[in-house]
């Protein structure tokens, strides 16, 4: 019986990754749950006020607004302004965030495409076949649309409630499909619930939203004239008869999102320091611009409008649409409605059982390529969860009933979220009552995690060393207070020196939460950067792990010849601080868990890091790519 090798045991350890960093994911559904709350309470204060002085109410939301201009004007009710003209934000919100998850999400994968697209469509298709059902040959089937839509605010808010212990990756997989869910409900509100169409002003916002995609694909970053174009759409299809929401969904899926440019963010640090030496009103304008400008326009949009749309708009649309006098003659008549019936059975019934059922033919269909991320405790309870349609609900029923007909809806609605909240409750409950290895396997299954490297490497951006166009790329997520990191230093040494085709990339992961000084080290070192001295000051920040004080960093700073002034001064900026940030941004992208991990060739080393291990990887990925193109070798991404 052959010892373990010590050396490989040593190579195997990792710093884990507590999570605790802001990422662009974990704020959107931070807030997407934080803002639930501000949602019920607005709820509950338009079932007050229904009831109080339901004539108030109905009055209120009912005044007519109108916009003139000259001899032209919009009008429309307090409400509709409400669904029509603020809502539209709400949707642009859901479309970049849609946007995002296909550029740098779980979606940029394509073939993860597959997945919340059917589940998603079975979980619409199944509530609205319960609901036409029940309502088959009444005037009540017009309706349909209002059975089938998420709500993904209060359904992140109720999965925080019911399933607190449940792991971020079952909230990421309830928001997928939700976001495909809300775009679908677009489409409906648009094709079904759209009146009298004037084809002509359906055109002119036709046009003007292509003008949109024209000025993106020329590279236009004018927000004010995104603003001016996005108006005009709006104000065509309000005149065209179709929901002009749809303008807002539009808009936001236009918005791309990209990691910083490491050009952009030296041009910002560039433009600061300028500021800094001559702090003019010119400079100032620049400094502010360059900064701007280093963000994708998803990411500002998105940091702009997501807290107003969730903490102000959505709860006032729930304040204008949820109130309805309630009484016990009302409730018994609502209760053996076909309106109510289908939509409470056809959302806590059908959206479970279509999603769930969807997500399990999709797993046999495929053999299992394609599976849901997590485990089926978890779909099953994101599936009950998912019954709770309120948002979008609302508005379709607001355009497709009337009278007792919408009171009946709203009750519906409003008795569905209850009861998918309390069905996801008693699924997660239990989950929880389950042994410890047979709870993770339902909560998380046996699929893998995004496994490659989420953002390619960029000779620009990076910190590269090598060739440039080496066949292979190692890429290192790392910490410089990381003693995993330290110990693989020597190995990753020993690889540039053996093989002279290899490209190492290095990636910041201060891991905070365990190493008090790795932000401060990172920064350092992106202080060195900017006078052409990063690899030496990474050597020495790992050589010397136990000393990153910032009288440290300046010491270091000192022998490796820098201007002591402009690296303190950098320093005291946080002028790496951008770059940083979107390093850790791209880990969580990628599903790293911890430092030291490596990426070859873009793919996950799932190893050990020892000098065996990593060289058979880096000669297995360089056989690869000859095979793959035995002539000349591609450059490595």
């Amino acid at each position: 019986m052959t010892e373990p090798d010590a050396s490989v045991s040593q190579f195997s350890l990792r710093t884990v990754w507590a999570r605790r960093l802001e990422t662009p994911l974990r704020r959107f559904l931070r807030t997407e749950t934080g803002s639930a709350a501000v949602l019920l309470a607005a709820t509950l204060a338009a079932l007050a006020w229904a009831n109080i002085d339901p004539s108030g109410y109905a009055a209120t939301w009912r005044t007519v607004l109108v916009i003139r201009s000259g001899t032209r004007g919009l009008a429309d009710s307090w409400q509709g302004w409400v669904n029509s003209g603020l809502m539209a934000f709400f949707f642009l919100v859901a479309g970049l965030e849609a946007r995002r998850e296909f550029d740098l999400g779980e979606l940029r994968e394509r073939r993860r495409l597959a997945l919340p697209l059917v589940v998603a469509l079975g979980g619409m298709v199944v509530p609205i076949a319960i609901y036409l059902a029940i309502n088959a040959g009444r005037s009540s089937a017009s309706g349909w649309g209002t059975a089938m839509s998420t709500d993904t605010a209060f359904a992140l808010g109720a999965l925080a409630l019911v399933g607190p212990g449940v792991p971020d990756r079952v909230r990421t997989y309830l928001l997928t499909f939700a976001l495909a869910d809300d775009v679908a409900g677009i489409v409906v509100i648009a094709l079904a619930y759209s009146g009298h169409i004037d084809l002509t002003a359906l055109a002119a916002g036709a046009v003007i939203l292509g003008v949109v995609m024209v000025a993106r694909w020329r590279g236009v970053r004018n927000g004010a004239a995104y603003l001016l174009l996005g108006v005009a759409a709006w104000v065509a299809f309000f005149e065209s008869g179709v929901d002009p929401v749809v303008v807002g969904l539009a808009m936001g899926l236009l918005a791309v999102a990209y990691p910083a440019a490491r050009s952009d963010l030296e041009q910002a640090s560039e433009s600061f320091r300028l500021f800094r030496e001559q702090p003019i009103p010119e400079l100032a304008r620049d400094a502010r611009e360059s900064v701007r400008l280093a963000i994708s326009p998803n990411d500002r949009l998105q940091q702009l409008f997501h807290p107003w749309t969730s903490y102000l708009i959505v709860p006032l649309f729930a304040l204008a649409n949820a109130g309805i006098t309630v009484s016990g003659s009302f409730l018994a008549q609502a209760y053996t409605s076909p309106v109510t019936l289908g939509i409470l059975l056809g959302y806590v019934v059908g959206k479970p059982a279509g999603t769930v059922g969807a997500a399990w033919l999709l797993t046999r269909v495929s053999r299992g390529a394609i599976r849901p991320p997590v485990g089926w405790a978890a779909v099953t309870g994101a599936g009950a969860v998912a019954g709770i349609g309120f948002i979008v609900s609302l508005l379709i029923a607001s355009l497709a009933f009337h009278g007792s007909q919408l009171a009946e809806a709203k009750v519906g609605i409003l008795s569905a979220a209850v009861c998918a909240s309390a069905l996801g409750w008693a699924v997660f409950r239990l989950t929880a009552l389950l042994p410890k290895r047979l709870r993770a396997r339902a909560l998380l299954g046996t699929a893998d995690t995004i496994i490659d490297l989420a953002v390619p490497v960029d000779a620009e951006r990076d910190h590269v060393r090598g060739p440039d166009r080496a066949p292979v790329t190692l890429v290192e997520y790392g910490d410089f207070e990381c003693p995993y990191c330290g110990r693989a230093e020597p190995v990753v040494r020993e690889l540039l020196a053996d093989y002279g085709d290899l490209r190492y990339v290095w990636r910041h992961l201060p891991l905070t939460d365990v190493h008090p000084h790795a932000q401060l080290a990172a920064e350092g070192a992106e202080a060195a950067a900017g006078q052409g001295k990063f690899w030496p000051m990474h050597d020495q920040l790992l050589n010397h792990q136990g000393a990153l004080t910032g009288k440290d960093l300046i010491r270091y700073a000192g022998e490796l010849g820098l201007d002591i002034d402009r690296f303190t001064r950098d320093l005291r900026n946080h002028a790496g601080q951008a770059k940083i940030a979107a390093d850790v941004d791209s880990a969580d992208l990628s599903g790293v868990s911890g430092t030291p991990t490596f990426f070859v060739n873009g793919k996950r080393h799932q190893g050990a890091y020892d000098i065996s291990t990593l060289s058979d990887a880096i000669r297995t990925a360089r056989t690869r790519i000859l095979i793959s193109s035995p002539r000349q070798p591609p450059r490595a991404s």
